[in-house]
């Protein structure tokens, strides 16, 4: 049992309002909606919030039509000026999930400085040594706190090389060998599934060879129920501050809420900065602010799985919402599964984004398409180097594949100087579209570019242009208006209505449908399977295939997408009149931030364009027909 001998307070930085937001629900959520509850917490005296950066930067005018810029204005105003407000960024990515060039980074210090921020938390998701060190400096000239992070993870397999306390040690050892200027340190978890133990003795070394003056600081998520533990250790160890939240954005893939904290060191002689007593009140007007929003239980509950296979709390979230988006949430758990090889085969970097997302994307691609198939390009960029170096050598077999996929050679430069010049794209795109070249503008739009994807689809350009896509988890119109009924309430059963039983039938059944458009009509052979329960399930997972096109009539076949739900269509290659070939690629869709390719069923030529640009599309909406 941890014991301090004379009494130590611990600073909190509390995160519902960044994390929280991430963790919970991708970070789509309106800041007007949870600002009453940050005036109240301010008011109820904390002083340190977690505010901005991560997918928070990205989710408002990503999802919610909301410039991230005014979002952060906001919320100073309503911390108040006293209050230290604390953005997350991802070294040589900063707040987007490409690489970017020095000066990209130096315009986001300064942005972020302007629009409230006095505490920078900066990771390298391969802790990568030099990337800290290059994109610190930036942190430090703009004059905000500078945080440097040393990135946890629980491998999926075991070595003793990297993610041990002797390893994460020597990230910060470096940093201070080659004299990198930073306020505090912080042990960053994303995925909650370090050990104690390793908590613990990594705390102990990193406070042997920190000066007395530079706090440590801690963070984790509750995914695995295993964040008290590892906060009470760190804290043994020598832990200055952690971060909390508090209920509805507490727990599950969110960090522990602070009464569960509070309650933890009762008796130890350690203490909380944050007074638990009011978090009761503070949950109550953060229930009223997300009222509309639906929680998904996913992100709301533990699960124990992220221990072998780990992904984010932060991650999880706004995965999670694009999988059911997309109709294909049945298949998470195989995604999971396949985590374990992608780390191994990558590298080992910590599961924290843009890292995170790679290994997301390439399980993704995995179970979808079969193993190394098809590399997703961050993930395949990661393998030759063009983040930075690996804390382990990738497999050389994934390395020959990623290069032939991605047409590229393995790399050992500076990502800095490898990437792109989003600046330059960015401004071509604002005076091309006659849009006010004013910093805010310039680094909206290079935050979003993402290469190889339609300038008209950035979301930049759409928040500007008044194009914005808005994508909230909000519950169903009726089920939000609609009270539950009271247990009180006398109703004649015959004002009732009841609906018909359903038949039930337990093998496919085949019917026909005629559709009539105009002076066209269609006829469709559909057969609808079995309820799930009628028939017995089968025991092996079954391969992802695209739902197939209805049998074409009348000489006209309509191509859909290959995902049942709702995805963006982000390409069309052809045009009215185009002769195409069975298995042509003839449009992309991007779904769990990753394009896929839209295939014609058979041959034939393009009669019809059925949907826009950045329209959303699913199985029954056709993209194009195609005619013999």
């Amino acid at each position: 049992m941890i014991y301090a001998a004379s009494p130590k307070k611990i600073n909190v930085m509390l995160t519902a309002f960044r994390d929280g937001l991430q963790s919970v629900f991708g970070g789509n959520v309106r800041v007007n909606d949870v600002l009453p509850a940050m005036q109240a917490a301010a008011g109820m005296g904390v002083r340190h919030f977690e505010f901005g950066g991560g997918a928070r930067y990205q989710a408002p005018y990503f999802y919610a039509g909301e410039d991230p810029f005014m979002c952060m204005d906001k919320m100073r105003d309503a911390a108040g000026a006293g209050a230290d407000l604390q953005i997350l960024t991802r070294s040589v990515s900063g707040v987007t999930l490409t690489t970017q060039r020095l000066k990209a980074l130096e315009m986001q210090a300064r942005l972020m400085k302007k629009h409230g921020t006095t505490i920078d938390r900066n990771f390298d998701f391969m802790n990568d040594t030099d990337n800290l060190i290059k994109t610190g400096k930036p942190i430090v000239d703009a004059g905000m706190h500078h945080q440097v992070c040393v990135a946890l993870m629980g491998l999926p397999y075991k070595s003793e090389q990297v993610h041990t306390p002797d390893f994460y040690v020597r990230v910060i050892q470096k940093l201070l060998d080659a004299g990198l200027h930073f306020d505090s340190v912080c042990m960053k978890d994303s995925s909650g599934t370090t050990d104690p133990r390793t908590c613990y003795e990594t705390a102990k070394g990193l406070k042997k060879i920190l000066p007395p003056e530079v706090p440590l600081a801690m963070h984790t998520h509750d995914t695995a129920s295993m964040a008290v533990a590892c906060y009470m250790a760190g804290i043994a160890g020598g832990v200055d501050r952690i971060d909390l939240s508090v209920r509805p954005l507490a727990s599950g893939t969110s960090q522990p809420d602070v009464r569960s904290m509070w309650h933890a060191l009762k008796g130890t002689g350690y203490s909380l900065d944050i007074d638990a007593g009011k978090m009761d009140e503070l949950e109550k007007t953060l229930d009223e602010g997300l009222k509309e929003y639906s929680f998904n239980p996913v992100t709301t509950s533990a699960d124990a799985r992220v221990v072998n296979f780990p992904m984010p709390g932060g991650a999880i979230g706004p995965n999670v919402q694009m999988m059911a988006e997309a109709r294909i949430l049945h298949r998470y758990g195989e995604v999971l599964a396949e985590f374990p090889e992608v780390v191994r085969a990558g590298g080992a970097w910590t599961s924290v984004t843009p890292g995170s997302q790679q290994y997301w994307l390439q399980a993704f691609n995995n179970v979808l398409h079969g193993r190394w198939k098809k590399i997703d390009p961050g993930y395949g960029r990661s393998v030759l180097g063009y983040f930075g170096r690996t804390p382990e050598p990738p497999d050389p077999e994934v390395i020959k594949i990623a290069g032939e996929q991605l047409k590229l050679e393995p790399f050992a430069g500076d990502p800095l100087e490898k990437a792109p010049d989003s600046i330059a794209l960015a401004e071509d795109a604002l005076r091309e579209r006659n849009l006010p070249l004013t910093e805010e503008n310039i680094f909206l739009v290079a935050a979003a570019i993402v290469p190889g994807k339609n300038m008209e689809l950035n979301e930049g350009i759409r928040l500007l242009t008044g194009k914005a896509k808005v994508n909230l988890p909000l519950k169903a119109k009726d089920q939000a208006a609609a009270p539950p009924p009271s247990p009180s309430a006398q109703t004649s059963p015959a004002a009732v209505p009841t609906a018909a039983p359903a038949a039930a039938f337990t093998a496919p059944v085949t019917t026909q449908c005629t559709v009539v458009e105009g002076n066209v009509t269609r006829t469709f052979r559909v057969t609808i399977e079995p309820p799930a329960g009628a028939a017995p399930a089968s025991a092996s997972p079954q391969p992802f295939t695209a739902a197939p096109a209805p049998a074409a009539t009348g000489q006209r076949t309509p191509v859909f997408s290959p995902f049942e739900g709702k995805v963006e269509l982000v390409e069309i290659n052809v045009k009215v009149g185009d002769a195409v070939q069975k298995g042509q690629v003839v449009a992309a869709v991007e779904a769990m931030k990753a394009k896929h390719d839209v295939r014609a069923p058979c041959a034939g030529a393009v009669v019809e364009i059925n949907a826009d640009l950045g329209s959303e599309v699913s199985a029954g909406k056709p993209i194009l027909t195609l005619g013999g």
